[in-house]
């Protein structure tokens, strides 16, 4: 169901006011676990279910773009029992949910390395990428091995190539063109959770413009009231881009 006008009225919102693109460190399952006296890996499956209000609420408003932080390049450093309950969410997640996604005209982009993850998760991915790569509602960008500094070593290396061989000397759209999210409109709104202050490596190119909204709420926490919360106060703010 798309949200009319009236309809995000009552939720506070004006679609004038809306992000193009949200983007979002899902951060916190640990230590929303450990909180409860639970083990890790049940605060990784609860913020694995908290993923369905975000996701059906961006495509219900209308927002072109969700980029959501699943696994970071750095996160290969967690115990090996720990990856592989993630591995085994992330196959849950994409088998579960890919028929609802698919329905609701998402289309899926993994952005990131997945050629260090076991076979059945790369399987998984590729298959959600591949069912959902002529849907024309939101676009759902899910980062996996992702680094922001390596994704812009590819791209500048793609450049260089491109030049070697004869190419014109690249500029600003060019790189765009040539990292994850080419083609998509860069990150109006980056949410964080958990209270941590840092952008742990996280689109760096694409957040440049960027308003921050941090919350010490956990991921698993993070509801659908909380992200109405974040969308009202990215709308209050004013955007100058260097202006006046």
């Amino acid at each position: 169901m798309k949200y009319n006008d009236t309809q995000l009225r009552e939720f506070g919102l004006a679609r004038e006011s809306l992000p193009r693109h949200v983007a979002a460190i899902m951060d916190g399952n640990g230590r929303w676990a450990k909180a409860r006296g639970l083990l890790r890996s049940a605060g990784h499956r609860a913020g694995t279910e908290r993923l369905r209000d975000l996701i059906r609420f961006s495509s219900d408003a209308e927002i072109e773009v969700l980029t959501l932080y699943a696994f970071s390049s750095e996160n290969w450093a967690r115990p090996q029992a720990e990856l592989s309950v993630l591995f085994s969410l992330l196959v849950e997640y994409f088998t579960k949910e890919i028929d609802e996604l698919h329905a609701e005209h998402v289309r899926i982009r993994i952005i990131g390395d997945v050629s260090r993850f076991p076979a059945n998760v790369r399987r998984a991915v590729t298959d959600a990428e591949n069912r959902t790569a002529e849907n024309a509602g939101l676009q759902l960008n899910i980062a996996l091995n992702y680094g922001a500094r390596a994704e812009l070593l590819r791209a500048a290396r793609h450049l260089c190539e491109e030049y070697a061989a004869g190419g014109p000397l690249p500029d600003e759209a060019a790189l765009e063109d040539a990292l994850y999210t080419a083609g998509q409109p860069p990150v109006d709104l980056l949410i964080r959770t958990s209270g941590e202050l840092r952008v742990s490596n996280f689109l760096l190119w694409q957040i440049a413009y960027a308003e921050f909204y941090i919350t010490s709420v956990y991921w698993p926490d993070f509801t659908r009231e909380e992200y109405i919360a974040a969308l009202r106060a990215f709308a209050a703010r004013g955007r100058r881009f260097g202006g006046l």
